[in-house]
């Protein structure tokens, strides 16, 4: 006589998303869209800015290009408009139309204005703070959320596993692990959910601040060049 016995049925286990966002708390449910949330804003982010700074970096090209090749910076300051995109070509517009209103000074008043230069050092500077505004607009909510969004999933977490335990005292059927088992598996999700949306965010941040610190330098020289060139031929009297 043989015995045969049964091979139990085996269970595949795996994540159902709907199952998570339809049997979680209510708690845990409202973590995990603001996480999600967080998370397709941070990826409109990261699209936005990389179209952004590719832009501002072949618009720059081209106009240094376009600028160093003319011997006339009247005739810049013209094809200035066909670089919208440049951050280097705005910082000139907004000089040479500082050093426009001073010619037209000079010419009501007569002579040289000796504080010009002052004025279009001034001007320089100012557009040179609103470019790096600019080019960090959005960056910090980056890294905002790389920093809170797994503590905002841990939130999540603690939150669920607090609510399975509290079910313990209800049951009388002895299986506990049965009843908490769920919960607690939904509950751990947000603490997933929160590194995935910091881990991206995190690398991201990290990128844009090296970028926008290599925009920033360009600038930078690009301005330095042009006050020498405006301090040697027009304020040098």
């Amino acid at each position: 006589m043989y015995l045969h016995l049964a091979q139990a049925p085996q269970e595949t286990y795996g994540i159902d998303l709907v199952e998570v966002l339809t049997e979680s708390s209510l708690m845990v449910q409202s973590v995990l869209l603001l996480l999600v949330l967080m998370s397709l804003a941070c990826w409109f982010i990261i699209g936005f800015k990389w179209f952004q700074f590719r832009r501002a970096d072949r618009a720059n090209k081209a106009f240094l290009e376009r600028f160093w090749s003319s011997k006339k910076l009247e005739k810049v300051y013209e094809a200035s408009s066909e670089f919208p995109a440049s951050p280097v070509a705005r910082v000139f517009q907004e000089a040479w139309k500082e050093m426009a209103r001073i010619k037209k000074r000079e010419d009501d008043e007569g002579g040289w204005m000796h504080s010009g230069f002052e004025n279009v050092e001034r001007t320089i500077h100012r557009a040179r703070r609103e470019e790096l505004t600019r080019s960090e607009r959005m960056i910090p909510f980056l890294g905002t959320t790389g920093s809170t969004a797994p503590f905002i999933g841990l939130f999540g977490t603690v939150w669920g596993i607090v609510e399975a335990f509290d079910m313990i005292p209800k049951d009388t059927g002895g299986m506990i692990l049965d009843k908490v088992a769920g919960p607690m598996a939904h509950a751990l999700i947000a603490t997933a959910v929160g590194l995935l949306a910091a881990i991206p965010a995190v690398m991201a941040y990290n990128w844009y601040v090296r970028k926008i610190k290599v925009a920033h330098a360009d600038v930078d020289g690009f301005a330095s060049e042009f006050l020498n060139i405006l301090r040697r031929h027009f304020f040098n009297k």
